[in-house]
């Protein structure tokens, strides 16, 4: 199957920036679809990022302008770069990948959390 470990989480100020990185290995032919997904103390998982194969992308409305999503496909990443940032961006982020294993299978796959701070 396809692993996936994010880094980058933290502690950060308000009004700071923190960028989180996905890096997906195993038998991956193609990665459709990458994104970011948040919960937050209390919440449900909401998605805040994501971007396809071909590059287009859509966002939570509450992060617009301020969070960039990118993907490097030759190393089979994904990364938030995550601006001026809020105290209610405080949750665990969570890097999702869907796609197609080498020999056509298809995975869905999460990686562990990694807990961003927004904190004075």
């Amino acid at each position: 199957q396809v692993q996936l470990v994010e880094s980058g989480g933290g502690l950060v100020q308000p009004g700071g920036s923190l960028r989180l990185s996905c890096a997906a290995s195993g038998r991956i032919f193609t990665m459709r679809h990458m994104g970011w997904y948040r919960q937050g103390p209390g919440k449900q998982r909401e998605l805040v990022a994501r971007i396809f194969s071909d590059g287009s992308t859509n966002y939570a409305d509450s992060v617009k302008g301020r969070f960039t999503i990118s993907r490097d496909n030759v190393k089979n990443s994904v990364y938030l770069q995550m601006n001026s940032l809020k105290p209610e961006d405080t949750a665990d982020y969570y890097c999702h990948v869907k796609g197609q294993l080498l020999g056509s299978s298809d995975f869905d796959s999460w990686g562990q959390g990694t807990q961003v701070t927004v904190s004075s």
